[in-house]
């Protein structure tokens, strides 16, 4: 006898009876009934009946290299890890308004202007408002084809017939299924739909993207199954005050996964920015304290961004702690070493702390350049304008090293800056006018940069 499931539209979990809340994730009201799958063969049956043999093959054996489609867009094939691979099932997700839409449009009149056959299939726009959009990019004169469609059995009869090259699908959580007993949207059905999709992405060959929404967690709305499902995830990040916006490769089976592309939003669209170190520091102004350039890593490029700190006198009882584009928890952490290590106190003060251009920071290489700008904030000491900053704290407050310094010196270099201070552990040299001041602690780095300046 088949029972209905209850599913949590949210995170996915399942449930064996309808709730308010979901247990696992928090969520309110987001538990919906399904209809569970049709019961399947016994165990008895499975055994005696002979299915087809698979085909098995070595690891010695030597497949022919497939051959990736260029767009032209040098930010967008970085991503994609060289180019387009044919095939792959692509999702790409992203904040409303960020310029999803507007981004794959230009993508595929790009591939098609390259000769590939493109379908750009949408349920949330009729075709009109995609041309109107078209228009406006100059994009008329692509040969891409449009569709407005949500039935998904429609939509892959259109695809099996037309045999393309690239297709777009906007957005996955429109789609609807007939098969499936549930409202477009829902857990069963975005499992489904993509499932589908990626499905017909393998057996005719062609390269599908998904266009997903987000949850206010910044999450992939729907199932975590769908990013098992396909080959590459990426995310589209920004700012709305901001006009650059990153393309980030969360998951890549054909390429180097946190490979980013960074586009800046103008009047025309989405504009490559193939020098984004220069871009992101091109509004710095006079140096002043509290601010610092930090030299990382984003996949395999480069880039150099801006750290700003304020710190100031706090008239509340719990002094304000407020993070933009890094981990709070990372610099509560900085801020107990630098404490607890070096004598520094921020106790009764309010500390910001801000990437500029919009630009989100993960990697622990940041922790030396956010303890110097929260310290030059503090002491009000400007560090040289020509200096760049790198290298891991742990928590004795020793500088821990940090992986590719050569490629973070050579970006410093390029763009006129003439000292780094970083990990004394790095195995990379000054060059030329270029030079490289080698720390061992934290304690250190304070007397070489602010002299001694310990309560």
């Amino acid at each position: 006898m088949s029972r209905s499931t209850f599913t949590c539209n949210e995170c996915g979990a399942a449930h064996k009876k309808w709730a308010g809340r979901c247990e696992a994730c928090g969520a309110w009201n987001s538990i919906v009934e399904e209809a569970a799958l049709s019961t399947g063969p016994s165990k008895k049956t499975l055994g005696a009946a002979k299915g087809r043999r698979v085909d098995l093959t070595s690891l010695s054996a030597k497949d022919t290299p497939l051959a990736r489609a260029v767009s032209g867009m040098d930010e967008f094939d970085r991503v994609l890890g060289g180019g387009l691979v044919p095939a792959s099932a692509i999702l790409v997700g992203g904040d409303p308004g960020i310029g999803k839409s507007t981004l794959l449009l230009q993508a595929a009149a790009s591939f098609a202007r390259k000769g590939l056959k493109s379908i750009y299939v949408s349920g949330e726009e009729a075709a009109a408002q995609i041309r109107m959009r078209a228009d406006r990019l100059g994009l008329s004169d692509a040969p891409v084809m449009l569709a407005a469609e949500t039935n998904l059995r429609d939509i892959l009869t259109t695809l099996d017939a037309e045999r393309p090259d690239f297709v777009i699908i906007d957005s996955i959580q429109t789609m609807w299924a007939d098969n499936v007993d549930s409202a477009p949207g829902s857990v069963s059905q975005v499992r489904s739909a993509a499932h589908e999709l990626t499905a017909f992405a393998k057996r005719r060959g062609v390269s599908v993207v998904l266009v997903g929404h987000v949850t206010k967690d910044g999450q992939i709305a729907g199932p975590r199954v769908i990013e098992h499902m396909v080959d590459t995830v990426l995310y589209f990040e920004g700012e709305r005050g901001h006009q650059f916006r990153i393309l980030r490769a969360v998951k890549n089976r054909f390429g180097p996964a946190d490979e980013i592309g960074v586009f800046e939003m103008t009047g025309g669209g989405l504009a490559e920015v193939s020098n984004p170190s220069a871009l992101f520091l091109s509004e710095r102004g006079q140096t002043a304290s509290g601010s610092v350039v930090f030299a990382g890593i984003e996949g395999t490029r480069p880039v150099l961004v801006e750290i700003q700190a304020l710190v100031a006198q706090s008239p509340l009882a719990t002094p304000r702690r407020t993070v933009v584009g890094w981990d709070s928890g990372r610099l509560a952490m900085v801020l107990a070493v630098l404490e607890a290590r070096c004598g520094l106190s921020f106790a009764g003060m309010d500390v910001y702390l801000n990437i500029a251009g919009g630009m989100r920071i993960s990697e622990p290489a940041a922790d030396l350049a956010v303890a110097a700008a929260l310290i030059s904030a503090r002491q009000d000491h400007a560090l040289p304008a020509d200096t760049v900053v790198f290298g891991e704290i742990s928590l004795s407050g020793a500088l821990r090293p940090i992986a590719q310094a050569e490629a973070r010196l050579k970006e410093a270099a390029k763009l006129g800056f003439a000292t780094a201070l970083a990990p004394a552990s790095i195995k990379s040299a000054a060059t030329g006018d270029f030079q490289v001041k080698k720390l061992s602690d934290l304690g250190q780095f304070i007397v070489e940069v602010f002299g001694d300046i310990r309560a």
